[in-house]
Protein backbone atom coordinates (compact mmCIF):
# COMPACT_ATOMS: atom_id res chain seq x y z
CA UNK A 1 0.00 0.00 0.00
CA UNK A 2 1.47 3.49 -0.94
CA UNK A 3 1.36 5.92 1.75
CA UNK A 4 1.12 9.86 0.77
CA UNK A 5 4.04 11.59 1.89
CA UNK A 6 1.91 13.78 3.76
CA UNK A 7 1.68 10.87 6.13
CA UNK A 8 4.86 9.75 6.55
CA UNK A 9 5.67 12.19 9.72
CA UNK A 10 2.92 11.59 11.57
CA UNK A 11 2.88 7.91 11.38
CA UNK A 12 6.27 7.49 12.28
CA UNK A 13 5.90 9.97 15.14
CA UNK A 14 3.53 7.39 16.44
CA UNK A 15 5.19 4.34 15.84
CA UNK A 16 7.93 5.45 18.19
CA UNK A 17 5.83 6.72 20.34
CA UNK A 18 4.45 2.94 20.10
CA UNK A 19 7.55 1.70 20.70
CA UNK A 20 8.90 3.78 23.96
CA UNK A 21 5.08 2.78 25.55
CA UNK A 22 5.82 -0.69 24.87
CA UNK A 23 9.18 -0.45 26.52
CA UNK A 24 8.28 1.22 29.49
CA UNK A 25 5.48 -1.42 29.84
CA UNK A 26 8.10 -3.80 30.11
CA UNK A 27 9.72 -2.21 32.33
CA UNK A 28 7.08 -1.16 34.77
CA UNK A 29 5.95 -4.82 34.76
CA UNK A 30 9.29 -5.09 36.91
CA UNK A 31 8.60 -3.00 39.20
CA UNK A 32 4.67 -2.67 39.50
CA UNK A 33 3.88 -6.44 39.76
CA UNK A 34 -0.06 -5.60 40.98
CA UNK A 35 -0.44 -4.76 37.40
CA UNK A 36 -1.70 -7.58 34.89
CA UNK A 37 0.88 -8.11 32.45
CA UNK A 38 -1.71 -7.06 29.47
CA UNK A 39 -3.00 -3.82 30.94
CA UNK A 40 1.02 -2.45 30.79
CA UNK A 41 1.19 -2.93 27.18
CA UNK A 42 -2.35 -1.19 26.90
CA UNK A 43 -0.97 1.97 25.58
CA UNK A 44 0.83 1.37 23.41
CA UNK A 45 -0.94 -0.91 21.71
CA UNK A 46 -3.75 2.19 21.38
CA UNK A 47 -1.02 3.95 19.67
CA UNK A 48 0.12 1.45 17.28
CA UNK A 49 -3.94 1.10 16.56
CA UNK A 50 -3.96 4.96 16.21
CA UNK A 51 -0.50 4.40 13.53
CA UNK A 52 -2.46 1.96 11.61
CA UNK A 53 -5.58 4.27 11.15
CA UNK A 54 -3.12 6.85 9.28
CA UNK A 55 -1.55 4.28 7.62
CA UNK A 56 -4.93 3.64 6.05
CA UNK A 57 -6.13 7.04 6.37
CA UNK A 58 -3.28 8.50 4.08
CA UNK A 59 -3.01 5.57 1.29
CA UNK A 60 -2.77 6.58 -2.00
CA UNK A 61 -4.11 4.26 -4.79
CA UNK A 62 -3.03 4.17 -8.32
CA UNK A 63 -6.36 5.24 -10.14
CA UNK A 64 -5.97 5.27 -14.22
CA UNK A 65 -8.87 7.20 -16.06
CA UNK A 66 -10.69 4.88 -19.09
CA UNK A 67 -12.70 7.85 -19.35
CA UNK A 68 -13.06 10.06 -22.73
CA UNK A 69 -11.00 12.42 -23.77
CA UNK A 70 -13.48 15.36 -22.90
CA UNK A 71 -14.42 14.08 -19.96
CA UNK A 72 -13.83 16.18 -16.58
CA UNK A 73 -12.97 13.71 -13.43
CA UNK A 74 -13.57 13.62 -9.80
CA UNK A 75 -11.02 15.77 -7.91
CA UNK A 76 -11.71 13.32 -5.09
CA UNK A 77 -13.27 10.35 -3.35
CA UNK A 78 -16.65 10.30 -1.76
CA UNK A 79 -20.33 11.31 -1.61
CA UNK A 80 -21.70 13.66 -3.99
CA UNK A 81 -23.63 16.22 -1.09
CA UNK A 82 -25.02 18.73 -4.00
CA UNK A 83 -25.02 19.95 -7.92
CA UNK A 84 -25.90 23.29 -8.30
CA UNK A 85 -26.46 25.29 -11.56
CA UNK A 86 -25.59 29.07 -10.72
CA UNK A 87 -25.55 32.22 -12.58
CA UNK A 88 -22.69 33.15 -11.86
CA UNK A 89 -19.41 31.83 -10.65
CA UNK A 90 -16.94 34.36 -9.78
CA UNK A 91 -13.99 31.69 -9.92
CA UNK A 92 -15.26 30.90 -13.73
CA UNK A 93 -16.66 35.01 -14.41
CA UNK A 94 -19.68 33.38 -15.54
CA UNK A 95 -22.29 30.67 -15.73
CA UNK A 96 -21.97 27.43 -14.35
CA UNK A 97 -22.24 23.85 -12.22
CA UNK A 98 -21.01 23.76 -9.06
CA UNK A 99 -20.19 19.96 -7.89
CA UNK A 100 -19.73 19.58 -4.11
CA UNK A 101 -18.16 16.41 -3.19
CA UNK A 102 -18.06 14.75 1.23
CA UNK A 103 -15.19 13.08 1.83
CA UNK A 104 -15.29 11.28 5.12
CA UNK A 105 -12.36 10.58 7.68
CA UNK A 106 -12.41 6.56 6.05
CA UNK A 107 -12.55 7.89 2.23
CA UNK A 108 -9.11 8.13 -0.17
CA UNK A 109 -8.49 12.12 1.08
CA UNK A 110 -5.60 12.40 -2.31
CA UNK A 111 -6.88 15.32 -4.33
CA UNK A 112 -6.49 14.90 -8.25
CA UNK A 113 -6.89 16.99 -11.36
CA UNK A 114 -10.60 17.25 -13.22
CA UNK A 115 -8.83 18.92 -16.41
CA UNK A 116 -5.73 18.76 -17.84
CA UNK A 117 -3.87 22.72 -18.33
CA UNK A 118 -2.19 24.73 -16.95
CA UNK A 119 -2.28 26.13 -13.42
CA UNK A 120 -3.88 29.86 -14.00
CA UNK A 121 -4.08 30.31 -10.00
CA UNK A 122 -3.41 28.79 -6.76
CA UNK A 123 -5.46 30.55 -3.86
CA UNK A 124 -5.63 29.88 -0.27
CA UNK A 125 -7.86 31.27 2.40
CA UNK A 126 -7.30 30.70 5.81
CA UNK A 127 -11.06 30.62 7.55
CA UNK A 128 -13.12 28.09 9.93
CA UNK A 129 -13.88 24.73 10.46
CA UNK A 130 -17.41 24.17 9.78
CA UNK A 131 -18.85 20.70 9.51
CA UNK A 132 -17.98 19.59 5.80
CA UNK A 133 -21.38 19.33 4.40
CA UNK A 134 -22.50 22.48 6.05
CA UNK A 135 -23.83 25.17 3.33
CA UNK A 136 -21.47 27.91 4.65
CA UNK A 137 -18.77 25.37 4.68
CA UNK A 138 -17.39 26.38 1.09
CA UNK A 139 -17.33 30.07 1.77
CA UNK A 140 -16.30 30.15 5.26
CA UNK A 141 -13.54 27.35 5.72
CA UNK A 142 -10.01 26.96 5.71
CA UNK A 143 -9.81 26.37 1.48
CA UNK A 144 -7.57 26.37 -1.06
CA UNK A 145 -8.92 27.35 -4.71
CA UNK A 146 -6.98 25.83 -7.54
CA UNK A 147 -7.88 27.09 -11.40
CA UNK A 148 -7.01 25.50 -14.44
CA UNK A 149 -6.68 26.15 -18.02
CA UNK A 150 -6.43 24.10 -21.31
CA UNK A 151 -5.11 24.65 -24.22
CA UNK A 152 -8.34 25.99 -25.65
CA UNK A 153 -8.54 28.65 -22.94
CA UNK A 154 -11.98 26.98 -21.24
CA UNK A 155 -11.21 27.18 -17.12
CA UNK A 156 -12.51 25.07 -14.80
CA UNK A 157 -11.74 25.34 -10.71
CA UNK A 158 -11.51 22.99 -7.79
CA UNK A 159 -11.61 24.07 -4.10
CA UNK A 160 -10.22 22.22 -1.70
CA UNK A 161 -12.01 22.56 1.86
CA UNK A 162 -11.09 21.34 4.98
CA UNK A 163 -13.81 20.32 7.24
CA UNK A 164 -14.66 19.82 11.58
CA UNK A 165 -11.83 17.37 11.97
CA UNK A 166 -9.25 18.62 9.14
CA UNK A 167 -6.93 21.72 9.77
CA UNK A 168 -4.42 21.61 6.95
CA UNK A 169 -5.09 21.67 3.36
CA UNK A 170 -2.22 20.59 1.26
CA UNK A 171 -1.59 21.95 -2.70
CA UNK A 172 1.37 21.25 -3.88
CA UNK A 173 1.14 22.95 -7.09
CA UNK A 174 1.99 26.27 -8.36
CA UNK A 175 1.05 28.86 -11.24
CA UNK A 176 2.52 27.82 -14.51
CA UNK A 177 2.36 24.43 -13.68
CA UNK A 178 0.95 21.72 -15.93
CA UNK A 179 -1.26 19.28 -15.01
CA UNK A 180 -2.75 16.35 -16.58
CA UNK A 181 -5.86 15.34 -16.26
CA UNK A 182 -6.15 13.20 -12.71
CA UNK A 183 -3.26 14.14 -11.73
CA UNK A 184 -2.61 13.93 -8.03
CA UNK A 185 -2.05 17.32 -6.58
CA UNK A 186 -2.59 17.83 -2.85
CA UNK A 187 -4.56 16.11 0.16
CA UNK A 188 -6.93 17.40 2.78
CA UNK A 189 -6.31 16.01 6.12
CA UNK A 190 -9.29 14.20 7.61
CA UNK A 191 -13.14 14.91 6.84
CA UNK A 192 -13.36 17.14 4.40
CA UNK A 193 -15.01 17.85 0.99
CA UNK A 194 -14.33 19.43 -2.63
CA UNK A 195 -16.40 21.88 -4.96
CA UNK A 196 -15.78 21.52 -8.46
CA UNK A 197 -16.83 24.69 -10.61
CA UNK A 198 -17.66 23.43 -14.02
CA UNK A 199 -18.36 26.06 -16.90
CA UNK A 200 -21.87 26.16 -18.59
CA UNK A 201 -20.84 24.45 -21.57
CA UNK A 202 -19.91 20.85 -19.21
CA UNK A 203 -22.56 18.49 -19.08
CA UNK A 204 -23.17 17.38 -16.37
CA UNK A 205 -25.08 14.05 -14.99
CA UNK A 206 -24.13 13.54 -11.12
CA UNK A 207 -26.79 13.15 -8.52
CA UNK A 208 -26.24 13.56 -5.19
CA UNK A 209 -25.89 11.05 -3.49
CA UNK A 210 -23.14 9.42 -6.22
CA UNK A 211 -20.43 8.21 -5.10
CA UNK A 212 -17.15 9.13 -7.05
CA UNK A 213 -13.76 8.05 -6.96
CA UNK A 214 -11.20 10.52 -7.85
CA UNK A 215 -9.06 10.53 -11.37
CA UNK A 216 -11.89 7.75 -12.52
CA UNK A 217 -15.43 8.92 -12.03
CA UNK A 218 -16.97 11.15 -14.52
CA UNK A 219 -18.34 14.95 -13.00
CA UNK A 220 -19.01 15.51 -17.16
CA UNK A 221 -18.28 16.52 -20.83
CA UNK A 222 -17.69 19.30 -22.64
CA UNK A 223 -20.31 19.89 -25.12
Amino acid sequence: MIIHSAGHPPILRLLTLSVLLLVLGDLGMAFLHCFPRALMHVPGLLVFLAALFLMWFYRDPERRATAPPGALLAGADGRVIQVLRREHIPELGGPGTQVSIFMSPLDVHVNRVAAAGRVAAVDYRPGKYLMAFHEKSSELNEACLLVIEDEAGRRTAQRQIAGFLARRVVCSVEPGQRLERGQRYGIIKLGSRMDHFLPAAVRVDLRTGQRVKAGESILGEWT
